[in-house]
């Protein structure tokens, strides 16, 4: 019977490890999809910078403002185009490095743990070594928390 108790703890304990694992490779996916969301809105508003410096400061320019389409002029539009630029710039690298920290924490958990990601179609992250006999495979779907370095570098490059 106290057998029996002992395998329910240890699976609750995989379990917590399974949750753990699970939440941490959401908090990257997020963190990559939002830095990935914020450089479209960065490159877009460099393709704005490129299409209206060249032009008259005079010049009327309409802006969208909170849903809202207002008229200005170039010379107007032109520097808070560019502060809002810096600002996305900013938050960007910050996300960076909050993305290199959880990317070390997520590595760190997998080693502590001895979870190791097989590659390939149906590819699971398992338990390795005695905790394997005692705890089972870990069913998971294939996430790679080592992302695309050149990806993630070209971020910064334009910063």
């Amino acid at each position: 019977m106290a057998e029996i108790g002992a395998d329910k703890m240890e699976m609750m304990s995989e379990q917590a490890v399974a949750g753990k694992w699970n939440f941490m490779r959401s908090e990257l996916n997020q963190l990559y999809s939002k830095i990935n969301e914020l450089e479209q809105e960065l490159n877009e508003h460099q393709l704005v910078i490129n299409a209206i410096q060249p032009l008259d400061p005079g010049r009327k320019c309409f802006r969208m403002i909170g849903g809202v389409l207002v008229e200005r002029t170039v010379g107007e539009v032109l520097p808070a185009v560019n502060r809002n630029k810096e600002g996305l710039q900013e938050v960007i690298s910050r996300l960076m490095e909050a993305m290199e920290k959880k990317t070390k924490e997520f590595a760190e958990f997998e080693a502590k743990y001895k979870i190791k990601v097989r590659k390939g179609d149906d590819a699971v992250p398992t338990m390795s070594g005695k905790e394997s006999a005692a705890q089972g495979v870990l069913n998971f779907s294939f996430w790679p928390h080592q992302l695309s370095r050149p990806a993630l570098d070209s971020c910064s490059a334009k910063a």
